[in-house]
This record gives structure tokens, C-alpha cells and sequence, in this order.
């Protein structure tokens, strides 16, 4: 058991979990920092001048955050970064640096030579700086976030101040950056699809600086047992492959991944050239299968009911980034209240959030940001970042589905306009084409077009109305069911097709600890007085919702405050406002399937 949570947490420290090699270098902490409000940094190279740099930054904060040690809530679109990045080259070794997420346009420069640009604000980018790297090297970096609603920008307000549930913006880098060293040819992406019905790992691997003789060999442990290896020649920095991962061991030829029984594999990737190691990669995978039959949902070929809650992942002092201690404190939490899953909310999260959610047994939604307005423009910004947000979620056993868009933000019009249907339905498809192994949601909320599940919004405080609106499924899909929204389920031209039917937002109901005054709070419905009187309404609205025929699930709304809006089940801080188990019955209804935590 003690090597077993060693080896969890030397994971959980890693910035990417699934993708671990020996020599890798953390390179958040203190940069030197400006703001340049006047865009004057590239003109004739002024940000390589000493003076240029008037204060400090904690990375990866952005500056808008407490943590970040600024901590100024002002609009500053354009920033710099300085520090020293001294390393040794070895000969015949490459060095990558990784940047998980830096909002919006990036631009890399190792002393005065630009070496890369970036658009994006959510989604990891890594450049190969061997060629520009010194022991006397120092790295910079522009970021430029002017926060327009052709951005995928998600929850940050595009206003002047925050509003309703927009919040805080955020600029500049705000996931981890670190640097790492491999060898001339490396493993630069893998693929791993689970087959539970043949007991196979299905594999694709690309190898960048592949030849004529490089080998890729693997091995596959589970919990220090060895399962099986396998080796490939790489072809046009390629290799495929199916491997075959059953096991006497097992009770029934494999270690099912599922809530209940989390059972991760340990896998390792191992570089050759002509026999020689170039490179070596730790990683996981788990052997689960998602899929819809009918109008339910299936998990390992079992029928799976979601008990999922909605969360933003903002804290009050450091905004859209956490330390891996908050997000185990609050996966941890989670379970506690008896959800088996999580709605990553309008947010690409940190890749060890996903590592978590692998490791302790909860299934997770992925979400694109959204942008506001459509236009060819937001077509564009969200391709830029599409591929990535599916290859950072692939390998996670705990992703069972992505949400492409939510509410018709951005596709104000998708309820008739024809050129916004094709764009969510091309994402449908597009996604399908990335990775068939999951569940796609085009358009959650409701005008909804391809979708693998009906995903309705209904924030009905009146627990009887609410009941009374789902008389059965798919009279509720042919039309409008939410009182709150009055939004129809479908937009013109597509129709309800025998989907699971899920309620992917309920509840909603504000509580503030006393934080903030009532007229400076956001939240759904009448504000109650007391908190008894907060918990019997949640508990009315989840019988309400539990007794509901023919749902596959419902998501909560949601984990914690934000800010100004009140209706989490953690305050702003994600300690509890209310008694977990209080929370835990509530959502447990009658359902005997869907792996309660018990």
C-alpha cells in the first residue's frame, strides 16, 4: 500500500501525468514580469532591455489572482515574462518545453530569437528549443488577450466587470510550464483506446526523428504483476498496434476501470535506435468501455446512471489554477457527497484534474470553452485548439464525454439558422473522427442538433412543476420542458431519435455563508432564508428529479461559489456550506445502479 501512494503522488506532482520521463525540469515560481499597455515590447527589441521588466510574478498565476502576487483586476491584454533558462546540453539529447495553457496569443523567444507562436488560451503547446538553449540562455514570453468574443474564452467576462456567471478574466500563462529532456529521436504523442470486448489496447504512436531503424518497445504492468510487452518497427514516424492485455489474474480476463474498482495499468514506452535507448515514457491507461444503447447509457457493458456535478474549477485567490492538493481536496469532496462524476465546466482543466479523476474513480464530462459570437472568425479560434482538447483527453479512462457547446452561446441562432447547425454538427462529427470511444454532446442546454445524449438545462425551483414537465421522454423532447428557459429541446429540422435523456443542470440553489450582500450575489431562483430551508428545497428538487422515468443521469449545479454567484455546494474558499452526507442522500435517490459511495 505505502509504494502504491508513492506512486500516486510522485503522478500527482508531475504537470502531465500520463506522459512522465526522468529528466524534466519545473520551471514555475518567480518570473520578472511587465505590463505593455502601449505595445512596445517588439519594437526594436526593447523587452531584451534590463529595465524593461518593473515587478514579479508567480507562475502560473495570472496577475488578475492573489496567488499570483500582483493581484490587480484590471485589463492589461498585452504581458511579458523574463527568467533565466540555464541548461547543460548534452550531446545527441533534445530539450522540449511545454506550456499547458497560456490565454490567448503566445510568443516564445529564447533571448532575441523568436521560436514560436501560439493561439489558444486552454490547450498545451511544446517547443523544441535544443537549437536556441545555453547555459547563459534566458526565456520570454509574450502573451496577448484581448478577451473578444470570437475568443473561446469560456466563463471570463467579456464585459468591463463581472455579470451573472461571467467572471474575472484571466491573461497570460495560467496552467504549468516545465522543461524536459529526451533523446534525438522521441516518443512525441500515443493514442490508447481500450477494447474491453476483445481484451485489447488498441495503440497509436508517433515518434518524432523516426528513421529507418527505430523501434518502439512497450511493457504492461498491473500493480507490479507483468501483463505483457510488445516491440514495432516505426514506419514514417508511426507504429500501430493491438495488444493483447488479458490476464489469468484477473477475475474475468481483465481489471475493469469503473467507479467503483478504479484499476489503472501501468504501461511504458521505450525509444530505440538501432537498439540504442533514445528515449523512455511512464504512463497508464484503464480498460473501460462508454457506449449507448438504446435510450441508456453503458459502462463495461453495464447500465450506468450519472450522478454528476457541475464544476467551474475557479478558486478566490487563485483563479482558474489550483495545486494539486486543492484538486484532490476537491475530487475528494466530490465522493464524499456521493457524486460518481464531475462536469468540467467551460474549462480545459489541469491534466493531473484528469490523473485524479482516473485514479480515485470518477467519471468526467470535457468541455470546450465557448465564445460569444459566431462568426468565420470563432470558427477558426475554435479549431485552433479543437485537436488539442481532444488529444489532452484521450488516454483518461474517467472521460466519457465531450461538450462542444453549451446554451447556443456563440449559436445564438442555432434554433433556425442553418450555417450555426452545421457548425455544431461539424464539430459532432469532427470529434467522432478524433475519437470514437466517446460520447459527444454538440449543443448542452437545449436547440440541440447531432448529440449522443438529450442534455436539458431546467433551473425550476418548484419541485411539483418540475416533475409534471417530464411526463415521459419524448414528450419532453419534442418540445420545451424547461419553465425556466422555455427553450425547445431541439433545434428546427432535428428531432429527439430515442437518445438517453439527461437533466444536465438542475438546482442551482444560492446560499451564501455571508460572504456577500444579497444585492452584490448571484444564484437561481427566490433567495431562501437558512440553511435548513436551502436543504429542503435541494432535497425536493432531487426527488423530483430521481423520479423522473427514463433519465440516464443528472448534473448538479453546481460544486462551488464563483465569485459573485452563491449556489455552490462549497463556498468560494471549497470548504463545505453544507453537511456532506446531508448532500450524499440527496443525490444517492433510488437508483441501484450508477456505483454509489456508500
Amino acid at each position: 500500500m505505502e509504494k502504491k501512494l508513492t506512486k500516486f503522488y510522485e503522478r500527482l506532482q508531475h504537470p502531465r501525468p500520463q506522459m512522465i520521463r526522468e529528466n524534466w525540469m519545473d520551471l514555475n515560481g518567480l518570473w520578472d514580469f511587465c505590463f505593455d499597455d502601449d505595445n512596445t515590447g517588439l519594437t526594436e527589441n526593447a523587452f531584451l532591455a534590463e529595465d524593461f521588466f518593473d515587478r514579479q510574478i508567480c507562475v502560473p498565476y495570472a496577475y488578475q489572482t492573489a496567488k499570483s502576487l500582483i493581484g490587480l483586476n484590471e485589463d492589461h491584454p498585452i504581458v511579458w515574462y523574463r527568467r533565466p533558462l540555464p541548461v547543460t546540453r548534452q550531446n545527441g539529447r533534445r530539450y522540449l518545453l511545454h506550456f499547458e495553457a497560456v490565454d490567448y496569443a503566445c510568443d516564445v523567444f529564447v533571448n532575441d530569437r523568436h521560436v514560436f507562436h501560439h493561439e489558444g488560451g486552454h490547450t498545451p503547446f511544446t517547443v523544441d528549443v535544443t537549437e536556441y538553449i545555453s547555459e547563459s540562455s534566458t526565456l520570454y514570453v509574450r502573451a496577448e488577450d484581448f478577451n473578444r468574443t470570437s475568443q473561446p474564452i469560456g466563463k471570463q467576462s467579456w464585459k468591463q466587470e463581472n455579470f451573472l456567471c461571467w467572471y474575472t478574466r484571466t491573461t497570460g500563462i495560467w496552467q504549468q510550464v516545465w522543461l524536459e529532456e529526451t533523446g534525438q529521436q522521441y516518443l512525441r504523442e500515443v493514442r490508447m483506446i481500450p477494447d474491453i470486448d476483445n481484451a485489447s489496447l488498441d495503440l497509436d504512436m508517433f515518434v518524432e526523428g523516426a528513421g529507418q531503424d527505430t523501434q518502439i518497445c512497450g511493457f504492461v504492468r498491473f500493480r507490479g504483476q507483468r501483463i505483457t510487452s510488445f516491440a514495432t518497427a516505426v514506419k514514417s514516424g508511426r507504429a500501430r498496434l493491438s495488444v493483447d492485455v488479458s490476464s489469468e489474474d484477473a477475475n474475468f480476463r481483465l481489471h475493469f476501470w469503473s467507479p467503483a474498482d478504479p484499476n489503472l495499468y501501468d504501461i511504458e514506452f521505450e525509444v530505440l535506435e538501432r537498439g540504442v535507448l533514445m528515449d523512455h515514457v511512464s504512463s497508464y491507461f484503464g480498460m473501460r468501455d462508454i457506449a449507448v444503447k438504446g435510450n441508456k447509457v453503458f459502462l463495461n457493458n453495464q447500465e450506468f446512471y450519472q450522478r454528476l456535478v457541475l464544476d467551474q474549477g475557479y478558486w478566490s485567490d487563485g483563479g482558474m489554477t489550483a495545486t494539486p492538493e486543492q484538486l484532490l481536496a476537491d475530487l475528494t469532496k466530490i465522493r464524499e457527497m456521493g457524486f460518481n462524476g464531475a462536469r468540467k465546466h467551460q474549462k480545459i482543466e489541469d491534466a493531473r484534474y484528469m490523473y485524479l479523476c482516473d485514479a480515485m474513480g470518477l467519471v468526467m464530462w470535457a468541455e470546450l470553452p465557448s465564445f460569444f459570437e459566431f462568426s468565420h472568425i470563432s470558427s477558426e479560434n475554435v479549431m485552433k485548439e479543437f485537436h488539442a482538447f481532444a488529444a489532452k483527453h484521450i488516454n483518461h479512462p474517467s472521460v466519457i464525454a465531450y461538450t462542444l457547446m453549451n446554451e447556443s452561446w456563440g449559436v445564438n441562432e442555432i434554433y433556425r439558422d442553418k450555417a450555426q447547425q452545421a457548425f455544431v454538427n461539424g464539430l459532432y462529427w469532427m470529434m467522432r473522427s478524433l475519437d470514437p470511444s466517446r460520447l459527444v454532446i454538440g449543443n448542452d442546454g437545449w436547440e440541440q442538433t447531432m448529440s449522443d445524449i438529450v442534455a436539458v438545462h431546467d433551473y425550476n425551483s418548484d419541485p411539483e412543476s418540475l416533475m409534471a414537465s417530464y411526463p415521459d421522454i419524448e414528450t419532453a423532447a419534442a418540445g420545451s420542458p424547461s419553465r425556466t428557459s422555455l427553450r425547445h429541446c431541439f433545434a428546427q429540422n432535428h428531432a429527439y431519435s430515442g437518445q438517453p435523456f439527461m437533466i444536465s443542470e438542475f438546482g442551482g440553489v444560492a446560499y451564501d455563508t455571508g460572504t456577500r450582500s444579497i444585492d452584490s450575489s448571484w444564484g437561481y431562483g427566490k433567495r431562501l432564508e437558512g440553511q435548513e430551508a436551502v436543504l429542503e428545497k435541494m432535497a425536493a428538487l432531487c426527488r423530483a428529479v430521481h423520479s423522473i422515468d427514463g433519465l440516464c443521469g443528472f448534473c448538479y449545479t453546481q460544486l462551488s461559489d464563483v465569485e459573485q454567484e452563491v449556489n455552490g455546494l462549497l463556498d468560494h474558499n471549497h470548504e463545505y456550506k453544507f453537511d456532506p452526507e446531508a448532500i450524499r442522500l440527496m443525490m444517492a435517490g433510488d437508483k441501484e445502479n450508477g456505483f454509489l459511495f456508500l
